[in-house]
């Protein structure tokens, strides 16, 4: 019998190539002129967090010309199969040949509909069929990711999350084709962050990498990863200064090193509890975790003490009693997005991981947040 948690991460793609640091934005041109140069299109599409639709400081680093499409993506939601797919459609009708390069341009979001987007274009189908551990049987349109906020990994997993409402999955195509092929790391496009973002994204790092550390199924690569992401959001999160030039620098690397951790192993209780207040409440990822670290103080007791310690350091707000006053019906949608995430909650509390997280005791741990 095969080991559920021995598979998807056993063998891991890494991406092959970054750019990292201020003003590595401007690298950008050259890396799609090279592909236009190589390919059989002139066409490149950006898909872009709408925050910088008006940032035409920004935009024009990027030299986007008339022949690429560039899509402008609200992050007021998370991304579900039913929006993936929309933009898919829209943009096969729009192109007439494959783009050379696929940009995904903002936070986890706007990353993540530009990986799924690429691997739609090139193996067909709808976004519902491939969520799940290597469905993706074809390899991507080339992609390069740029990050404007720290802390999802996105920009080094090897997955895309999103939420189908008709099954109420949230899970994402986890695959090595997912991968993005380049990065660019600019410190400088997290300038603009509102600090309590900024504290809420890069907690996911953080929260990863606990995680990780805490699970059974671990490796050494993994867990170097984990505790150096963990030590740079120390650094960052106990300092006097979280958004100082220099913490950002450090918390955009944790966030790559903590995408590269969770590739090479699992997540644990926080982020099943998390996909299901996204689903259900339309919470988004981020906030979500900082608010299920409200009942994690019997799963993970010292990092619960020094998540909160970080939290009262930076005077930061987490939302309390967002699951008063639910229906039965809510509990109900709770429970089952909570508990269909096998893998994490495998690899935190065992094979008897129902057995702990009845259907009252993950109730009871909601009532906490």
């Amino acid at each position: 019998m095969v080991n559920k948690l021995d598979t998807g991460v056993k063998i891991v793609r890494n991406v092959l190539r970054y750019n990292i640091g201020e003003g590595a934005i401007e690298e950008l041109p050259k890396i799609i002129d090279k592909k236009k140069t190589q390919g059989e299109s002139q066409t490149a599409v950006y898909i872009i967090d709408e925050f910088f639709k008006d940032r035409i400081d920004i935009l024009s680093s990027l030299d986007i010309n008339d022949l690429d499409e560039v899509l402008f993506i609200s992050t007021i939601d998370e991304p579900t199969t039913k929006y993936i797919n929309e933009l898919n459609k829209f943009l096969m009708t729009k192109l007439e040949a494959m783009p050379v390069a696929i940009v995904g341009m903002g936070g986890g979001i706007a990353m993540d509909i530009a990986k799924a987007i690429s691997n739609l274009l090139t193996n067909g189908g709808k976004a519902e069929d491939y969520q799940g551990w290597d469905l993706v049987n074809n390899p991507g349109i080339f992609k390069v990711a740029i990050p404007t906020l720290s802390g999802t990994g996105a920009e080094a997993t090897r997955t895309c999350v999103m939420t189908n409402k008709s099954s109420g999955l949230k899970l994402g195509m986890n695959s090595d084709f997912t991968v993005y092929d380049q990065i660019i790391m600019d410190p400088n496009l997290t300038k603009s962050v509102p600090e309590s973002q900024y504290f809420y994204t890069g907690m996911d790092a953080y929260i990863h990498c606990i995680e990780s550390l805490n699970g059974s199924f671990r490796n050494a690569i993994g867990d170097s990863y984990s505790a150096q992401t963990i030590n740079l959001c120390r650094e960052v999160f106990q300092s006097e200064d979280m958004m100082s030039d220099t913490n950002r620098s450090k918390l955009m690397v944790a966030s790559y090193l903590g995408g590269c951790a969770i590739a090479t192993s699992y997540v644990g209780v926080v982020h099943p509890f998390s996909a299901g207040l996204s689903v259900v409440l339309g919470i988004h990822h981020c906030l979500a975790n900082c608010i299920v670290m409200r009942a994690m103080h019997e799963f993970y007791p010292t990092e619960f003490k020094e998540f909160w310690e970080m939290v009262e350091k930076q005077k930061i707000h987490i939302p309390s009693g967002v699951c008063e006053n639910l229906s039965n019906k809510e509990l109900d949608e709770l429970y089952s997005s909570t508990i269909v995430h096998e893998k994490p909650l495998l690899n935190a509390l065992g094979d008897n991981f129902k057995k702990i997280l009845t259907k009252e005791k993950v109730i009871e741990l909601f009532q906490e947040m």
